[in-house]
């Protein structure tokens, strides 16, 4: 059943649409700029990367004839 409004209660309604399409806009604005933010203290403290060994290569000496080969893995 449809409901009929007078003017002034039509009115109302809309004000009241628009303003909370006003403040869920405000509310995404806020969000996207904390969301910046947030990405932007991420990069100052980005973690830098450990330092890990290196491992050294394993080589052995192999004769060759009169020759020495080394083989390194």
């Amino acid at each position: 059943m449809a409901q009929v409004l007078n003017p002034a209660a039509r009115n109302a309604l809309v004000r009241q649409n628009e303003l909370q399409v006003l403040e869920n806009r405000l509310r995404r604005q806020q969000y996207q700029q904390q969301q910046q933010q947030f990405r932007a203290q991420d990069r100052e403290v980005a973690p830098q990367r450990p330092d890990v060994q290196q491992m050294q290569p394993t080589c052995q000496l192999r004769r060759s004839g009169s020759r020495f080969i080394s083989t390194c893995r």
